[in-house]
């Protein structure tokens, strides 16, 4: 009882801060056996930039839900002004098994959207290219977001629920959305998981490691920008996105741009706009032309026979 007592006179930001060790060390006695077991490409536990990425794991958990809050609460207010109260009863009469897969269907549709777009839209892009910065893909990558870009694909992801009356403050609804939210990030973590486990058609149907690391490759621009959704596979081959080969594994990750490897810089990064663009990956080489077809020791010949031609 002192011991319970105790945690609750800490202040909240402390006692959310004791929340988040635990379930990091949960994470980490999970995944960790894991990833040095079946390890997609094997690396050392404590590897180049783990640091950052726990202060990642600290920062977006701390983060989401204050961030979230005020665009959600203007989001509800403003959809409950222009739509029906009929219309909430209505979809809020569903059996819950109903409104819970509309919930994860419509929910993934409009995060697909919105992580899409933060690859189309350069401004977006600058801040969502701190995800993709990671040159090692496992599990502790997952949360390793600028919150901006957080709170956008988040926010993308809540829009359709409120929209189509599947997430309803008044009415129980605003607990499904916080589930979508809770379970497509517990989820996050194993799709970006370092392990080589391939499962078949079910890869179809709902995301897996093999999925989601085809969408961090760098491995040439025909790879690119594939793979959006959180869950479900079949919405990146609806809106025809979808790359996920049989019999092969992304062999590199990052991006073009080297980043700086301390959090803080990578946070301000995004808002040093003259900088220019942050780049994806590296530009093609241009083609060979007429004039560079020839090796250099046959065009030193060539200039050498020509000067002895000139000489005569």
């Amino acid at each position: 009882m002192d011991i319970i007592d105790t945690l609750n006179d800490l202040p909240p930001y402390m006692l959310q801060l004791i929340k988040l060790s635990i379930w990091l060390v949960i994470l980490a006695a999970i995944f960790t056996p894991l990833e040095r077991l079946f390890a997609l490409h094997p690396r050392k536990i404590f590897r180049k930039a783990i640091l950052t990425d726990i202060g990642y794991y600290f920062l977006t958990n701390l983060a989401l839900s204050t961030l979230l809050s005020i665009p959600v609460a203007l989001l509800a207010r403003t959809v409950h002004h222009f739509i029906p109260a009929a219309f909430f009863a209505a979809v809020a009469s569903l059996p819950l098994w109903s409104r819970v897969l509309a919930a994860f269907i419509v929910g993934d549709v409009g995060f697909y959207w919105g992580h899409r777009w933060s690859h189309e839209i350069p401004l977006l892009w600058r801040f969502h290219a701190i995800h993709h910065s990671a040159e090692h893909v496992d599990y502790l990558v997952n949360t390793r977001a600028h919150p901006i870009d957080m709170v956008f694909t988040r926010f993308c992801g809540l829009v359709p629920l409120y929209l189509l009356g599947l997430a309803q403050p008044n009415a129980g609804g605003g607990a499904l959305a916080l589930i979508i939210i809770l379970v497509g990030t517990v989820w996050g973590f194993f799709i970006h998981s370092n392990v080589k486990w391939r499962f078949g058609p079910l890869e179809w149907i709902i995301a897996t490691p093999a999925f989601h690391h085809w969408h961090h490759t760098n491995d040439g621009p025909h790879v690119i920008d594939k793979n959006y959704a959180a869950t479900l596979p079949w919405i990146d081959k609806l809106f025809g996105t979808m790359y996920l080969p049989k019999d092969k594994q992304p062999e590199t990750y990052g991006i073009a741009q080297p980043l700086s490897p301390l959090l803080f810089n990578q946070l301000v990064e995004p808002f040093f706009f003259w900088r220019g663009p942050i780049t994806s990956w590296p530009e093609p080489a241009p083609p060979p032309g007429p004039q560079t077809t020839a090796k250099p020791a046959e065009i030193q010949a060539a200039t050498t026979a020509d000067i002895i031609s000139l000489d005569k």
